[in-house]
């Protein structure tokens, strides 16, 4: 496992919208030099389901080529078809990376747990690695399908060697409880939000998107836990969850994007691939001014 944070790294497109290595490369680099113990290339905020599984591929593969351990590297694999997955997971697993991070089937909605337990174990057998690692991805309400505490432990148990652990986006701390009572299964929530509750339960770190912006401060929280210095964490705690509520505000991929914009001074950071679109100047400078003046961020 990756004991630490982890970073739902953030995608740059250029001004045709094609990925930017470049860009991708140095903000890698910058995360991990800056408190990140691991990156989680094409999750959610990565705008994962916007880029196609060719792109996805080079883009990992350009973060190896540059100098990032692929045993850093959680990729996003999950999709809505098995072939699809299949090809990514090899992928990821061939380039050394630690895990592949896997959503369900999410298209279809209503689906039975055995429907989707099926999905996982046609992937596992497709896959035919040994060196496989999978770490499920819970986050229901965007991918409008979710996985059962239940689904999660017949699969753990069915296969502990393949499924190593889950990332838990729901939001619902006593959903994220009830997964780190199941034997083995690395837990991550997926914000720094209920961190400290969830280290002392057994959890290596979290993975948090607002670690784009504020690493530092979100691995020094993690590391304070590891080390014993509960109160220590917990004051800083304070100003972590104040960061992070403050983003729920805006629109979070967009904001977080406009913000690398001023701080890189490389307007390609505002791009998006639609449907997302860029906040507002106004609203930039709102985000940066109240960043700036109540907690100390450098614009």
């Amino acid at each position: 496992m990756i004991k630490g944070l982890i970073a739902p790294i953030l995608t740059p497109f250029d001004n045709e919208l094609k990925v930017n290595q470049i860009m991708y490369n140095d903000l890698a680099q910058n995360l991990m030099e800056n408190g990140c113990s691991g990156l989680a290339p094409f999750g959610t905020t990565g705008e994962a389901l916007s880029v196609g599984n060719k792109e996805r591929m080079e883009a990992i593969e350009g973060l190896v080529k540059s100098g990032i351990n692929p045993k850093t590297l959680i990729p996003g694999t999950g999709l809505c078809n098995l072939p699809d997955t299949i090809e990514i997971t090899k992928h990821a697993i061939d380039l050394g990376c630690l895990g592949a991070m896997t959503l369900p089937p999410f298209y279809f909605k209503g689906m039975s747990d055995d429907g989707l337990y099926e999905y996982f174990e046609k992937l596992i057998d497709g896959v035919n690695d040994q060196r496989l690692k999978i770490y499920l991805y819970h986050i229901p309400q965007v991918s409008g399908v979710g996985l059962s505490i239940d689904l999660v432990q017949k699969l753990k148990s069915s296969y502990p060697d393949f499924i190593i652990g889950i990332k838990d986006s729901s939001g619902v701390w006593e959903n994220t409880e009830a997964l780190l009572k199941i034997n083995g299964l690395v837990v991550y929530p997926g914000a720094e939000l209920p961190v400290i509750e969830a280290i002392k339960l057994g959890a290596p770190g979290c993975i948090s998107a607002t670690a784009n912006l504020n690493s530092k401060d979100i691995s020094e929280v993690i590391d304070l836990c590891h080390a014993g210095e509960w109160e220590e964490a917990e004051e800083l705690q304070k100003k972590v969850k104040s960061v992070r509520q403050l983003f729920q505000d805006y629109a979070p991929i967009p904001a977080q994007k406009s913000l690398l914009a001023l701080q890189t001074k490389n307007t390609m950071w505002n791009n998006l691939r639609p449907p997302f679109i860029p906040i507002s100047e106004h609203k930039t400078n709102e985000l940066a001014n109240k960043l700036k003046s109540d907690y100390g961020f450098i614009f």
